[in-house]
């Protein structure tokens, strides 16, 4: 809404008080012949938009569309070039759109940047070998992902990349579910009625799912010797997924390496259809959200 200011001025004596009137009086004759804009500039004050819509309502700004957080902090030894500092972490549009969530993730960052900056002075500190430049370079980089958007619930997954020194970094996962109604972020676990019921509706598949995706990428000559059996779904990632957009109908189970695999295997990902099995397996107050996949 736009306001037009009005003088106030403190007009002392007759004489004064009788211009103010006379002025009045003609800002009133203006108004019966002239526009708005005319009347203005007579009177000597600046046209609204209001006053040249003539009264008219100014249309409403559309808020900003949300953008996707890309955030990186990354720092470089002075005394070494070979020692690096590297931060990074993502969140996509969707995220922005829920500023509880966001500050959420914010939070999250802030708190992994504090403690890999600490450990980079730590690092630093310590005496120099200059024959191992990795044992000084830090890297951390996590990005969400939108896995399904439901009108009440967000699902999201992250990959993680950690490198605190040695041969190679590791890769990790994570995933989170947002619920719009309750304001709350939720573990995708959460919303089922224990582990051991998800367990029982995913297990079996898992494994044989597993299994034939290690002899994909293994050979013909791959064996189970039980070095790697197969991990129970409490240790791997749990995505809760869509193909309609309406309701959860699909699961996406990962293992990170060394859970199901070598670190050469890289990780294990399978998606799964729910089924009845599951569907009986997620907590009363949830299980409108969740239909039978293909």
């Amino acid at each position: 809404m736009f306001h037009v200011k009005h003088w106030q001025q403190r007009l002392g004596g007759l004489r004064a008080a009788g211009l103010a009137a006379t002025a009045l009086i003609a800002a009133g004759v203006l108004s019966a012949c002239s526009a708005p804009e005319e009347i203005a500039r007579k009177a000597g004050v600046a046209a609204t938009p209001a006053a040249a819509a003539q009264g008219q309502k100014a249309p409403a700004i559309a808020p900003a569309p949300a953008k996707a957080e890309v955030f990186a902090d990354n720092a470089e030894d002075a005394e070494n070039k070979g020692r690096m500092r590297e931060f990074s972490y993502q969140w996509p549009a969707a995220v922005s759109a829920i500023p509880a969530l966001a500050a959420r993730l914010a939070q999250e960052r802030d708190s992994a940047l504090a403690e890999q900056q600490q450990n980079w002075a730590d690092l630093l500190s310590e005496a120099d070998n200059e024959e191992c430049a990795a044992c000084y370079s830090l890297s951390f980089s996590k990005e969400w992902k939108v896995v399904a958007d439901l009108p009440r619930f967000l699902s999201l997954s992250a990959e993680i990349y950690l490198f605190t020194g040695g041969a190679h970094g590791n890769s990790g996962f994570d995933a989170l579910v947002w619920d719009r109604e309750a304001q709350a972020a939720l573990e995708p676990e959460a919303l089922f009625l224990s582990p051991a019921a998800l367990q029982e509706a995913l297990g079996p598949r898992w494994c044989r799912a597993l299994a034939a995706e290690r002899k994909r990428r293994l050979g013909a000559d791959y064996g189970d010797d039980g070095f790697f059996p197969c991990p129970p779904i409490a240790d791997l990632s749990v995505l809760l997924g869509s193909s309609d957009g309406k309701a959860f109908n699909r699961i996406g189970l990962i293992a990170a390496p060394y859970v199901a695999g070598s670190y050469a295997e890289g990780p294990y990902e399978v998606t799964l259809p729910v089924t009845d099995a599951v569907v009986k397996a997620v907590k009363p107050q949830y299980r409108s959200a969740f239909a039978r996949g293909a």
